[in-house]
């Protein structure tokens, strides 16, 4: 990975599914709220109109602004910390330092952004706030993942919700109301980094045969913790094997 840069992205028409924040007050209070520091880099992925971008870079060391839509990226002011990638806050490339993402996420994008993000715990990502529907938000924040992306990322990341924004905070207004979704570092991983394309095709595997797993539940009654733990005795027992069967 370098410095985040444009890549091919497909041609943009209207925005689609982008909801933008209607006031400084309250981009400046979610900023706040993040606790950015004068030393973070942040990602603002799906800028907009650059209502965060404006309050991210009163306080940010640098901030880089994606957005897909090129009259939208024209449009973004040019601050001397900031710099502006017109590129899909899906595929653009992730830095290599540690950064932060603070954003309003274009909801019909969400799970793209979050598995850019998220899948891969090797990418230096040490926190998210990020604003998606209200429903996603409760779903993701639950202590039981509910799907093998949760159970993923949940071994390196903790998430939480930290508030709910009514419908009329947005312009255009959503459907629904929407939600600040934290995921933040764990200290301590679950499963180390060095195994994590293992623990996905472990989960992966429990979720379409809880049995080959060893699962006497159904698998999304476990939480994080839990996953973790099965697959830490199945490597142990898989090692255990091989050193019997070894001349």
């Amino acid at each position: 990975m370098s410095e985040p840069r444009a890549r091919s992205a497909r041609r943009p028409g209207r925005p689609r599914s982008q909801h933008f924040l209607r006031s400084r007050s309250l981009a400046a209070e979610l900023v706040r709220d993040s606790g950015l520091g004068c030393d973070d880099l942040v990602l603002d992925l799906g800028a907009g109109t650059g209502r965060l971008t404006a309050e991210l870079a009163r306080v940010a060391r640098r901030v880089v602004a994606v957005e897909l839509d090129r009259g939208l990226a024209s449009r973004l002011r040019r601050w001397e910390n900031v710099e502006v990638v017109y590129a899909d806050a899906a595929a653009v490339e992730l830095p290599r330092e540690p950064f932060r993402v603070v954003a309003n996420l274009p909801f019909a994008s969400t799970t793209a952004i979050l598995r850019h993000l998220l899948d891969d715990p090797r990418v230096p990502l040490v926190r998210a706030d990020v604003i998606v529907e209200w429903g996603v938000s409760v779903k993701r924040a639950l202590p039981w993942p509910s799907t093998v992306n949760d159970v993923l990322w949940g071994a390196w990341y903790s998430t939480a919700v930290a508030r709910r924004l009514p419908r009329s905070a947005f312009d255009p207004a959503p459907s629904v109301d929407a939600g600040v979704l934290l995921f933040e570092r764990r200290a301590y991983p679950l499963v180390p980094e060095a195994q994590w394309q293992r623990y996905r095709g472990f989960v992966a595997g429990g979720f379409r045969r809880p049995h080959s797993v060893g699962l006497r539940a159904a698998p999304r009654d476990l939480d994080a913790h839990e996953w973790a733990g099965l697959f830490s005795r199945s490597r142990s027992s898989d090692a255990a094997a091989s050193r019997r069967s070894s001349p």
